[in-house]
This record gives structure tokens, sequence and C-alpha cells, in this order.
């Protein structure tokens, strides 16, 4: 099959998967139909909850794996946000519009998902010599919350099976992942990550009209301050400066009433120079207010400038950026990059559409890096 024919059965699967609703958490059907579209390929599909993932090993006919090989990881999310109520089109039903493909999740995440698979697809039917890499396809879920049963718990069941093909250690079984998070078919080299952090303050009630009590908000007004005022001093030259932003702020009962506790929601966004412990040690250094972390596993990531994969991007013409926005990339524990086609700045908006020229394009960039 030439380029035109997995063009057209991207498009296709593009289409089918907007028609199912598959909103984080609820994506079980479209899990279905990822299952079965993998094995009308010829493939024998895995699954561990919603998320689905298959290899060149799993190929019905003429399956190949090399132990001599590195092994790269394609992946994608099936999951999408609710749409919001600014739509003016039914999300949830495809149309094709001159070159754009509207529907919910057409841009985040379905041009990469599709695109992805069809490569994968189109590396078997060229052979084992085609490709100087071993491929293994992962369509997974939850990537929009963070779910803990999304990529995290595919993971580990991957690794150990490209282990046993490889003959290698478990954690050394993927050398590299390419996400196809819609990038403008521009490679993300690095992505800031993400922290949320509680500050809470207490004070003492008592009556307004009065000099009494200690005001919990004035407690925490020099912590505010400083969170607004602050620059971390290690500065990246994809990512720029670590980032933190006071978003949430919760006091008070009534007017009268002086406040005995006042919490605030801080939102931090790290670059590739910190993990997320050192910017939290930071924090808590500067700050007298109670400090809690949600989690710190949404460290950033970044790849080395001259992996081979990311040279050969280079070659092709792409161009390199740092990426603000998250994705499953900072749960992968080995070097990764962003690459997709579609626009960063439509995901997650009303009337979100992809260009058909995109997914093309995705289909013979993806083919031209990885081919030998």
């Amino acid at each position: 099959m030439e380029t035109s024919e997995y063009f057209s059965d991207a498009v296709a699967l593009l289409q089918h998967l907007i028609h199912i609703s598959s909103v984080s958490k609820e994506e079980k059907e479209a899990a279905d139909f990822m299952e079965a579209t993998i094995r009308s390929y010829g493939f024998r599909p895995h699954r561990v909850g919603n998320n689905i993932w298959t290899s060149t090993a799993d190929a019905i006919n003429h399956p190949f794996w090399s132990a001599n090989k590195p092994t790269v990881l394609l992946n994608a999310h099936i999951d999408t946000v609710k749409a919001v109520s600014s739509w003016t089109r039914d999300p949830l039903s495809p149309s094709i519009e001159g070159d754009q493909l509207f529907g919910l999740g057409s841009n985040d995440c379905g041009g990469g998902l599709v695109t992805l698979l069809q490569t994968l697809r189109r590396f078997h039917a060229a052979g084992s010599e085609a490709c100087p890499y071993n491929l293994v396809y992962l369509a997974s879920c939850e990537e929009e919350i963070g779910g803990k049963n999304g990529i995290v718990i595919a993971l580990p069941e991957i690794e150990e099976e490209v282990a046993q093909l490889s003959g290698t250690e478990k954690e050394k079984a993927i050398d590299v992942a390419i996400v196809g998070e819609p990038t403008g078919l521009r490679t993300a080299v690095a992505e800031k990550g993400l922290m949320v952090l509680d500050l809470i303050a207490h004070g003492k009630s008592g009556h307004a009209a009065r000099n009494e009590g200690v005001n919990a908000i004035y407690e925490m007004l020099d912590d505010l301050v400083w969170i607004r005022n602050y620059h971390f001093k290690k500065e990246s030259d994809f990512l720029g400066p670590t980032k933190m932003t006071a978003t949430v702020i919760h006091a008070g009962t009534q007017h009268n009433v002086i406040p005995d506790l006042c919490t605030a929601l801080i939102d931090v966004r790290t670059n590739e120079l910190y993990t997320n412990e050192e910017v939290f040690d930071i924090i808590n250094e500067h700050t007298k207010s109670e400090l809690h972390a949600h989690s710190f596993r949404l460290h950033s990531s970044h790849i080395r400038l001259d992996h081979p994969l990311i040279r050969r991007c280079g070659q092709l013409g792409l161009t390199f950026f740092g990426s603000p926005t998250l994705s499953d990339q900072a749960l992968m524990p080995f070097p990764s990059f962003k690459l997709g086609p579609g626009e960063s700045s439509r995901s997650h908006s009303a009337d979100e559409f992809i260009r058909l020229s995109e997914i093309r394009k995705a289909l013979e960039i993806y083919w031209n890096l990885l081919s030998m």
C-alpha cells in the first residue's frame, strides 16, 4: 500500500473514532473499537484496562523482531476532554469541509493516534529490513486527566514483553518514544512538568469590629507576594524559566469574622533543569505557610539533541521547540519527544478540527523518520 491508501484508512478510522464518545474514564467503547481495528489489520492486540498496544512481533502473518535493534514506542491517547458549550456543530459528528476534518478529539489526539497506527502497518508491510527499529504502538487512555488507569498501568506490561523479546532488562526495554500530540509537525524536544501545591496558612478567629484574632489571609500575604515575584535561576533554552502561579484562594466565612484559615492552590510548571522535588524544597524554604504537593510524578521531560532520531528530525528540516503543555511523556522513564499532526492551539476548543493535509504529511514524516 502506498501513502495514499494508508491516508484513506487513517481518515476513515479517525471519523469512526469521532463518532464514539471517549471522555477520560469513559473510553471503553473507543478502546473496544481500537482493539477490533488492530485485529482487523492483522495484529494481535494486548490490553490492560482501556490501553491497547501491539507491535510488529504481534503480526499474525510474518511477525518479526530483532534483539539487535533499539525499540521505539509510538504513543497517542484515545480519550478526549468534554466538549465545551460553545461548539456550533455536533462534536461527535465528523464532517469534512475542504481540508478540515471537524470533530471532538480530531486534533487532540486523533490525528497522532491514527497516523502512528498506520505507520506501524506500513513498516510491517515493508518488512523488517525497512526500519532500523523495533516498533510498538500504544493507544493509551486517561491522558487528559493524568489518570492512574492510563499509560502507567500499561507501560510495565509493555516493558516486560519487550524485554522478553529482546533478551534485555525490563528497565532498558524501550529506548525512546514518539508521542503523537499535535505539534504542528515540529519536534518538541522538551516538555514542561507540572506540580500542584496546597499552601495553607492558619490564624485565629475573632470579631472583625474589634482588634482581636489573627487574620489567616494576612498570614499568607507575604508568601503570595514571594510566589509572584520569585524567579528561578536556571532557565531552559527550550522551556524558559520554571513558573509558579497562585490560581485559587479560599478563606473566610462571612464579612465580620476574622478568617482562621486561608488555603491557596499553586500551579507550578517546571523546566527540565529542576526536578519537582527540588522546586518544592525551594518554595518550602522561602514560605512560612504549610506546603503540600498533590504529586511529584509529573516531571519535565527532554531528549538529547544528539539522539539519532532528533538528528534525523533535523535532517528532515523539522524545527525544534519546547512544549508548555503536559502529556504522557511526563510518565515515561525513557527518552521521548512529541511530534504529531495538528496544532496545540486547537486542542480543547470549540469546533476542533485537523487538516487532512496534516494527516498526509505526518504519514510521510513518520515514514522518513523511521526508515533505513
